[in-house]
């Protein structure tokens, strides 16, 4: 039964630092390009640190054939986000943290209700009757890639009207957006080669615990992504900017 906390662990571990990676060049590019933070972190940042959860995901339902890993494992990343909300209200020690930001954030707060307010339906919907698919997938899932799709122009074209443009001449002046985008890449390859491996130590941890699949993947594989938090002063709340720098 160690053996599988001390591989958890280890997927952890690269998970956090190459998350770090992750949140502080996606910052780069931010500021580089005069993207708005926040699209960047809801969008860039955002798609990265979800790769766990994704290739995850995909090994669940496919190496291991294990979907509850993959609903447990995404819909527990989600609660924890929110409820790190909480521990970086404790971190920010200038008030209470959701009085500090700006009114940009309501908008990706509010669309990303109406998602998982859909993916809620849709799940009771599936459990009461049998719901409507093209082929093997569910009818649900092109209404997910539309809402997603469209919730990331909301928010980008959100971000253009309010952006102040470039701050390279400021900030990271010491690396170029080059090797911005390829640190990056290198740090989002160890987070999808660690998405894939966690599935399959989910699966065990399930069989050697004698755990449910659902709990394993909410308590346990849900929990590594939500802790990539970004120590940047641009992208979303993370336990560096609540404790150092504004959260706006």
């Amino acid at each position: 039964m160690d053996l599988v906390w001390v591989k958890f662990a280890i997927c952890a571990i690269i998970i956090l630092l190459a998350g770090r990676q992750v949140a502080r060049y996606g910052d780069v590019i931010a500021a580089k390009t005069g993207l708005g933070g926040a699209w960047v972190g809801v969008v860039l940042v955002a798609v990265t640190t979800s790769l766990p959860e994704l290739f995850t995901g995909i090994s669940s339902v496919t190496l291991a054939a294990a979907p509850a890993l993959t609903v447990g494992n995404l819909l527990g990343a989600n609660t924890f986000n929110l409820f790190n909300l909480a521990l970086l209200d404790i971190a920010y020690r200038r008030g209470p943290l959701l009085t500090a930001v700006g009114s940009r954030h309501l908008l990706s707060a509010g669309l990303g209700l109406v998602l998982v307010a859909f993916v809620a339906a849709s799940l009771l919907i599936s459990k009461l009757v049998s719901f409507p698919a093209i082929g093997w997938v569910g009818l649900y899932t092109p209404v997910i890639f539309l809402l997603y799709l469209l919730a990331v122009r909301m928010i980008f074209n959100h971000e253009r009207a309010q952006s102040p443009g470039p701050e390279a001449p400021i900030k990271y002046s010491g690396v170029s957006l080059r090797q911005a985008y390829q640190r990056f890449g290198v740090a989002a390859l160890f987070i999808i080669g660690a998405g894939f491996w966690l599935a399959l130590v989910g699966k065990e941890m399930a069989e050697v615990t004698g755990l449910t699949q659902g709990f394993v993947g909410t308590m346990f594989l849900g929990f590594p992504p939500p802790c990539l938090k970004s120590p940047s002063p641009l992208l979303p709340c993370g336990w560096g900017r609540a404790t150092s720098a504004s959260p706006t």
